[in-house]
C-alpha cells in the first residue's frame, strides 16, 4: 500500500513538470510569433547645409615684437610690468655699458681725422699740379707727374676714408642711444624676462635665452589652428569659420580665415599646416595661448531639402531612401548633393514633410527550436520510456 501512494505522488509530480513544460514552449512560441519590428523616422526640412573643415590650435597675437637690444650691458631702470599698455617710442629701461660712450668718442675722432687727412691731401695735389705746370725739363716735368699722380690717390683714398669713419661714427653713435630701450609697437606687455642688475650678455648666452620684453597688441588676436594635409585643399583665404574654447564654456565666436602656411609640419606622421583665423569681433575673456577649436566652412548651400545621414541607402550604385505605408517600408530613389557629417542634401524624390526611415530595430527576437511532433522533457531518475515500479 504504501508503494502504491508513492507511485501516485510520483505520477503527480511529473505531470506537474510537464504541465510547466508545456506552458513555457507556447509562451515561447507565442512570444516568437508576435516580435515585431520598429522604425525611427525623420521629417524632411528645408534650411542651409553646410561642410566643415575642423581644426584645433592656440590663440596668437598677430602683432606683437620680441624687444632684444643688439648691444651688451647691464639693465638699469626697468620702467614697466607685465599687463602694462605703451605707446611705440615709450622708453622700457636702460642698459649700463661705458663702452658705448668711449667707442662713439673714438668714432668720432677717427672720423675728425679722417676729414683733416683729406684736407692735407688736397693741399699736397694742389702743390703737386702747381709744380708740375712749372716743370722746366723733361727730367722735371716726368717727376712732377709721378708726384701729381701720387697726391690724386691720396685724395681719392681720403674720401673713402671719410665714408667709411663716418658710417663707423654713426653705428657706434646709434649704439650709444640704444642704451634707452624703447617700445618698437604699441600694445601690451606681455611678458618680462628680465630685471634691474641683469647682464645682457650672460642672457643672451644662456641655451634657454628669451627676449628681455615681449610686447603685443591684444587687438590682434587670431586664432591659428593646424588642418590635416587631407583638408587643407578645400581652405581657402575669405571663408567663414565658427570658433568654440576649452577655456570659456558656452562661448562660440565667427570669423574668417586670413592666411595659411605654405610649408607644412611633419608630427608623428602626420602632415599639418597653420591656418590663421581673425575674429568679427573679439571677447575680453580671450587671452593668449588659450586652446581653440575652429570648424571652417568649405561649401554652404541655402534652402535645400535635408534628411540625416542614415536614411540614405545605396544598392547597385543608386541611393534611395525608406517611407513607412501602412508599416510596411517603401523604397523611393533619390537624387544626392552635399553632404557633411550629420546630413545630406536631396535634390529629387522628396519633398518638404515627408517622414524617411533613419533606424529599423528589430525587437524581441528570441530563437525557438521545434521538435517533430511536441516537446521532449527527461525528469532525472525516470527513463523516457515510462515509469517502473520494481
Amino acid at each position: 500500500m504504501k508503494f502504491i501512494t508513492t507511485k501516485k505522488k510520483i505520477i503527480g509530480v511529473v505531470g506537474i513538470i510537464i504541465i510547466t513544460g508545456g506552458s513555457y514552449y507556447w509562451y515561447s512560441a507565442s512570444k516568437t510569433k508576435t516580435a515585431g519590428v520598429q522604425y525611427k523616422t525623420a521629417v524632411v526640412e528645408k534650411g542651409m547645409l553646410s561642410v566643415f573643415v575642423s581644426g584645433s590650435g592656440n590663440i596668437i597675437v598677430d602683432d606683437s615684437a620680441n624687444i632684444d637690444p643688439t648691444i651688451t650691458g647691464t639693465v638699469t631702470n626697468l620702467s614697466v610690468a607685465v599687463g602694462d599698455k605703451v605707446e611705440k617710442g615709450q622708453f622700457l629701461f636702460s642698459i649700463e655699458n661705458e663702452d658705448l660712450s668711449v667707442n662713439a668718442k673714438k668714432a668720432h675722432v677717427s672720423y675728425l681725422q679722417s676729414l683733416a687727412s683729406l684736407e692735407t691731401a688736397k693741399a699736397n695735389k694742389k702743390e703737386a699740379k702747381e709744380t708740375f705746370e712749372d716743370a722746366d725739363s723733361d727730367d722735371d716735368e716726368y717727376i712732377a707727374k709721378k708726384k701729381l699722380e701720387a697726391a690724386e690717390i691720396s685724395v681719392a683714398v681720403s674720401e673713402e676714408n671719410i665714408k667709411s669713419a663716418l658710417e663707423n661714427y654713426q653705428i657706434e653713435k646709434n649704439n650709444y642711444t640704444k642704451r634707452n630701450v624703447l617700445a618698437s609697437i604699441s600694445g601690451t606687455v606681455n611678458a618680462i624676462n628680465v630685471k634691474n642688475g641683469d647682464d645682457l650678455s650672460r642672457l643672451s648666452s644662456s641655451s634657454n635665452s628669451q627676449a628681455p620684453i615681449v610686447l603685443g597688441d591684444l587687438a590682434t588676436l587670431k586664432a591659428q589652428v593646424q588642418v590635416n594635409e587631407v583638408d587643407i585643399s578645400n581652405v581657402s583665404i575669405g571663408q567663414k569659420a565658427t570658433m568654440t574654447f576649452n577655456g570659456i564654456e558656452g562661448l562660440s565666436l565667427t570669423g574668417k580665415v586670413e592666411k595659411m602656411d605654405s610649408l607644412g609640419t611633419l608630427t608623428s606622421g602626420v602632415v599639418t599646416y597653420n591656418v590663421t583665423i581673425g575674429f568679427d569681433s573679439l571677447d575680453e575673456r580671450i587671452k593668449p595661448a588659450m586652446s581653440v577649436s575652429a570648424s571652417i566652412i568649405t561649401d554652404a548651400k541655402q534652402d535645400v531639402l535635408i534628411v540625416p545621414n542614415g536614411a540614405i541607402k545605396t544598392q547597385n550604385g543608386r541611393s534611395y531612401v525608406q517611407f513607412l505605408t501602412n508599416g510596411t517600408p517603401e523604397q523611393i530613389s533619390v537624387e544626392i548633393g552635399l553632404s557633411n557629417n550629420t546630413d545630406t542634401q536631396i535634390m529629387s524624390g522628396v519633398k518638404e514633410g515627408d517622414k524617411v526611415i533613419t533606424q529599423t530595430i528589430k525587437s524581441g527576437a528570441a530563437s525557438t527550436t521545434s521538435g517533430s511532433g511536441g516537446s521532449s522533457l527527461r525528469v532525472p531518475g525516470l527513463g523516457g520510456g515510462g515509469f517502473h515500479g520494481d
